[in-house]
C-alpha cells in the first residue's frame, strides 16, 4: 500500500472515526484503524464491535492495499504535524512508514484480515431520512433524560417512535420523561428502535452542520446512519420500551407560565440550600405568585425566593428534585415555559409556551416528591 495525502485531511478522517476506538480492549486489533485503499479513496474504519465508524478520504494513490494501523500513535503524530503532504507506504510484512517534509516515522501494522468483520443491516431493513439539524436537535433534547439501569437496558437509550404522521424521540429514567416530536420524518408503516445513549452522543457530535441529511437504515438488531462521507453502524438496545404516551398528563388544570431563564436561575440559587441527598425544593403556588423554598435541617440552612408569575389554578404546594428540574429547564431553549399540575402527587407536564415555535415539538414530565 502506498499513497500521498494532506496531513490535515488524513487527521480529520481519523478524528471523525476515533470515537469508536476503545481506550483499552481485550482484542488489541480494535485499538487500530482499518485502512483500505482502493483507487484514490482511502476508507478508514474504527470499531469496538458495538459501535463502528467509517469515513473516506481522497488521496493520491500509488498502490492499493489494506492494513490495520495503530490509532493512538497516528493521531498523536498527525496532531503534531503542520499541514503538509505526507507519504504513507508499507515497507515490509509488518511495518509502514510516514514520510513528511524533513522527517519520517516507522510504525507496525496488523494484517487487515485480522480486523473483525463489520456487519451492517439485513436486506429487510427499513429506511428513512432525517434532516441533520432535526436529528441533532432531537438527540440533544432527550439524551440527558436517559437512565443508567442494568436491570432495564431499554431505558438506557433513546426510543425512536416512527409513525405515518411523525417521529417522536423519547428518553426517560422513570423520574423524568422527555419527548421530542417532528413532522419532518415519517414512515408508511409504524416502526421503532432504541438507540443506546453512547452511540447517540457520538452521532450528535459527529454529524456536521454541513451535512444536510442523515440516511437511516435499521432492522431488529442494528442501525446504520449515513451522512456526508461517514457511516456509523451500531447495535440496537434489545427490549420493549414502556408505553410512554400513557403517562403523559392530559388534563392538568393548574397552569404556571413563567420566564424559563428566571425560573432556572432561581431554582439553581435555592437548591444550594437543599438537602444534598434529596435535592428537594418546594413550590408554593398562588394566583400571580410562586414561592420556592429549600432547607437542610441537618446543617440549619434554608432559603426561599418569591417570583411574580402567571399562575391560574388552585393554591398548590408541590415538591421536586431540583437537579431533575434544572436538567429539563436547561435543555429547553424557549423563552417562556409552561408547567401544568394536577395536584401535589401526580406528574407535572412541562412544555414551551404556546407562542413558542417548539411548543408542539417538546414536552417534559417530572414526577414530584413528597412535601414534608
Amino acid at each position: 500500500m502506498e499513497f500521498n495525502v494532506s496531513s490535515a485531511e488524513l487527521l480529520k478522517g481519523m478524528m471523525d472515526v476515533s470515537k469508536a476506538v476503545p481506550v483499552k480492549s481485550a482484542l488489541p486489533i480494535l485499538e487500530y484503524f482499518l485502512f483500505e485503499l482502493r483507487g484514490n479513496t482511502l476508507r478508514i474504519t474504527a470499531s469496538d464491535q458495538e459501535l463502528t465508524l467509517r469515513t473516506e478520504v481522497e488521496v493520491d494513490a500509488k498502490e492499493d492495499g489494506s492494513i490495520a494501523a495503530p490509532a493512538s500513535q497516528l493521531i498523536a503524530l498527525f496532531k503534531a504535524l503542520p499541514d503538509q503532504p505526507v507519504a504513507i507506504r508499507t515497507t515490509g510484512e509488518s511495518s509502514f512508514e510516514c514520510v513528511w517534509g524533513n522527517g519520517n516515522s516507522s510504525l507496525p501494522f496488523f494484517p487487515a484480515a485480522d480486523f473483525p468483520e463489520i456487519k451492517g443491516v439485513s436486506d429487510e431493513a427499513q429506511s428513512l431520512v432525517f434532516p441533520a439539524e432535526t436529528l441533532i436537535e432531537g438527540i440533544s433534547s432527550t439524551i440527558y433524560a436517559t437512565a443508567d439501569d442494568e436491570m432495564r437496558p431499554a431505558m438506557n437509550g433513546i426510543f425512536f417512535d416512527i409513525t405515518p404522521e411523525n417521529t417522536t424521540l423519547v428518553a426517560s429514567d422513570s423520574h423524568k420523561l422527555i419527548c421530542y416530536t417532528t413532522a419532518d420524518v415519517k414512515a408508511e408503516e409504524p416502526a421503532s428502535f432504541i438507540l443506546h445513549k453512547k452511540p447517540a452522543g457520538v452521532l450528535r457530535s459527529t454529524v456536521s452542520k454541513e451535512d444536510e441529511e442523515v440516511k437511516v437504515a435499521f432492522d431488529s438488531s442494528s442501525v446504520v446512519f449515513t451522512f456526508g462521507s461517514t457511516v456509523m453502524i451500531c447495535r440496537l438496545v434489545v427490549g420493549k420500551y414502556p408505553k410512554y404516551r400513557d403517562v403523559i398528563p392530559q388534563n392538568n388544570s393548574n397552569v404556571l407560565r413563567i420566564d424559563r431563564e428566571q425560573l432556572l436561575s432561581t431554582v439553581r440559587r435555592i437548591s444550594v440550600f437543599a438537602n444534598k441527598a434529596s435535592n428537594h425544593i418546594k413550590f408554593d403556588l398562588k394566583e400571580g405568585q410562586l414561592e420556592l423554598t429549600a432547607q437542610d435541617l441537618g446543617f440549619a440552612i434554608a432559603a426561599y425566593e418569591k417570583l411574580n408569575c402567571d399562575y391560574s389554578g388552585e393554591d398548590l404546594t408541590i415538591g421536586f428534585k431540583s437537579s431533575f428540574l434544572v436538567d429539563i429547564l436547561a435543555n429547553m431553549s424557549c423563552e417562556t415555559i409552561v408547567l401544568k399540575f394536577a395536584d401535589s402527587r401526580r406528574a407535572a407536564l412541562i412544555v414551551p409556551s404556546e407562542e413558542e415555535s417548539a411548543s408542539e415539538k417538546l414536552c417534559g414530565i417530572l414526577m414530584p416528591i413528597m412535601v414534608s
